[in-house]
């Protein structure tokens, strides 16, 4: 195996993001400052890593005019891939920002349907792909199996590979207990995963410890908008809270964040020290306009902000 970590990305988009003066119901809305950019939950982790300096692989489906696309942004920024074919059309997702208001409209497509042997084709990629950690990062495409990210699980830990989930919903519900060496859910995500309402800061700690020492995951990151994020390991719980920083655009923070902690634990570095990581590549994604697009000298500037943890 190597220091390589793989992403597995089944339902990526091209990210479209624009300003706007005000969005208003029946009239056009003219936009400017357009961006693209290669997007999806895994694809987002890896093109966020080569950025950090590290080694990837970035794995995903694609398909049609709109796949190409993505394929020859992707190569542009210089991230390694490996693109399968499918039938059906990757998607295409729109940011609106709203001046006039100040917020952001996010029109997310459900995407292609993905057919079994297109789905078994990623998870044989995965399989014969090196690398000693294994994202899964993203919502599930029609067509695939709740249990899929069960049977990724798997086949990490029959290769002895460390496997990193971030998703949501019944694929993240059935995951759980089944190897995974971290989760990313948000709080809405989490409450969701535990089956009830974590009104106070103690509700949310104790859950998320409970999650860890029952072995539902050997770390759980719960990120918690503007008051930060909390970290639960096996020892107990640390809060960092939210980096005050300018907010030009939040699309991929939350997988830039997981891009510099899952580095920073295939380095060798304790959990909070990778956490305190995740933390600065969050807030350096929200700093700059359009997907993922932190810049290194900012991430470091930042973690130093943060301090001992």
């Amino acid at each position: 195996m190597s220091g390589r970590i793989v992403t597995l990305t089944l339902n990526p988009t091209v990210d479209i993001e624009a300003d706007a003066d005000q969005v208003r119901p029946t009239r056009k809305t003219r936009t400017r400052n357009e961006r693209f950019d290669p997007g999806g939950g895994g694809v987002n982790v890896s093109r966020v890593l080569q950025v950090l300096g590290g080694e990837t692989l970035a794995i995903l489906l694609t398909g049609g005019l709109s796949g190409a696309l993505l394929e020859q942004m992707l190569d542009a920024q210089g991230v390694p891939r490996l693109c399968l074919p499918i039938a059906g059309d990757t998607r295409m997702s729109l940011t609106v920002n709203d001046q006039a208001t100040k917020n952001e409209f996010r029109f997310v497509p459900e995407g292609p349907v993905v057919t079994e042997p297109e789905w078994r084709a990623a998870l044989a990629a995965v399989e014969a792909a090196e690398g000693d950690w294994i994202v899964g990062s993203g919502s599930l495409p029609r067509g695939v199996p709740e249990d899929f990210y069960v049977r990724l699980a798997a086949l990490a830990a029959r290769q002895g590979r460390r496997f990193v989930l971030d998703t949501s919903g019944p694929p993240l519900q059935a995951a759980i207990g089944h190897g995974l060496a971290l989760i990313k859910p948000s709080r809405g995500e989490f409450e969701t995963l535990v089956g009830r309402s974590l009104g106070t800061p103690r509700a949310l700690n104790e859950a998320a410890l409970q999650l860890v020492q029952a072995g539902g995951a050997a770390l759980v990151a719960v990120s918690l908008g503007q008051e930060g994020a909390l970290l639960a390991e096996p020892g107990g719980v640390l809060r960092l809270r939210a980096l005050d920083v300018p907010a030009l655009g939040a699309v991929g923070a939350g997988d830039s964040f997981l891009a510099a902690m899952v580095l920073k634990l295939s380095q060798g570095a304790p959990p909070r020290e990778a956490f305190a990581w995740g933390m600065a590549c969050g807030a350096a994604a929200v700093m700059r306009p359009g997907t993922a697009h932190p810049r290194k000298e900012d991430v470091e500037a930042l973690r130093r902000q943060i301090g001992e943890v």
